[in-house]
């Protein structure tokens, strides 16, 4: 059986990773250079700064699973169980949130290990030469390929909201110990991540996410936002010192509202992701898992 997965980030290098251990002939393909898609970590100063998701939850038997794998090689760690909250600055406990030494990245370069991944190689349409195609992509990203009404309904009913990632490098660590924090009712800010505690060397780099709001009024000339972004977080932390800052665009960042079902399918054609569900990493690769259950399924 061929199938032909579009998109290498988490959803679809997980369900990739699934199709070839069940014996189907995979090819991925991603016009990004690098895979891995929301799962992002930038090179910056010789180390990776994760600029896309902040961090795993893990708490799904088979993801578990997953994540003690990437442990046990040394590919993920647990980080903290405690976020701040502003305002306040409160400490709230939670689930215990994973991070990866190597930056987020790293793990779904563990994914594509040994698959068929064709970088730089977008996709025209959902048309594919393959027995079974899985577009694993935000719904307005797959509306782009003409894929089958069922698909196109499906990927039409999410709504997505942007971001835009800033790292900022500072001369060194003066702020008051943290790891991460929620910032709620701010008009620019939605959360604050300490870099180098979180990747765990120590590094005087902070990442900022943005509000949507501030995203969208910045889509096409995201640098405009890294000024903005550097000076809520100076106030919000009391830093005085000017950071480096380079920031990311994520169009498509969270979607704003999960379907109870793991996919969408008409035909020959999948689609699948972390809007399947709640929006977590955990969710996108659960989703890529699933459709390739179901794929091999048809099979038998």
């Amino acid at each position: 059986m061929d199938v032909v997965v579009v998109g290498a980030g988490i959803a679809g290098l997980s369900c990739a990773r699934a199709l070839a251990e069940g014996g189907a002939r995979v090819r991925v393909l991603d016009r990004g250079r690098v895979v891995g898609g929301r799962l992002a970590s930038k090179r910056i100063d010789g180390r990776y700064a994760d600029i896309g998701a902040a961090y795993l939850v893990a708490d799904d038997p088979a993801f578990v699973a997953q994540t003690e794998s990437w442990r046990a090689r040394g590919l993920a760690r647990p980080w903290t169980d405690t976020l701040r909250v502003h305002p306040g600055g409160t400490d709230a406990r939670g689930p215990v949130r994973w991070a990866a030494p190597g930056g987020l990245r790293s793990l779904a370069a563990d994914l594509a290990d040994g698959l068929d991944v064709r970088l730089s190689t977008p996709a025209e349409s959902a048309d594919q030469d393959a027995d079974a195609v899985v577009l694993a992509m935000p719904g307005p990203q797959a509306l782009r390929l003409s894929p089958p009404p069922a698909i196109a309904a499906a990927a039409a009913a999410q709504r997505w909201r942007p971001v835009i990632a800033a790292v900022l490098t500072y001369p060194a660590r003066t702020w008051t110990a943290f790891r991460g924090a929620f910032v709620n009712d701010h008009p620019l800010l939605a959360t604050v991540c300490d870099d180098g505690d979180r990747r765990g060397d120590d590094a005087p780099v902070l990442v900022a996410h943005s509000t949507a709001d501030l995203a969208a009024a910045h889509l096409d000339t995201p640098e405009g936002a890294g000024p903005v972004l550097a000076a809520a977080v100076g106030d919000l932390l009391g830093i005085t010192a000017s950071p480096r800052v380079q920031v990311h665009r994520w169009t498509y960042a969270q979607p704003e509202q999960a379907t109870e079902a793991p996919y969408a399918h008409e035909g020959r054609v999948w689609l699948c992701g972390d809007a399947f569900g709640r929006p977590r990493v955990q969710t996108a690769w659960l989703s890529g898992r699933a459709v390739a259950d179901a794929v091999l399924g048809t099979t038998l």
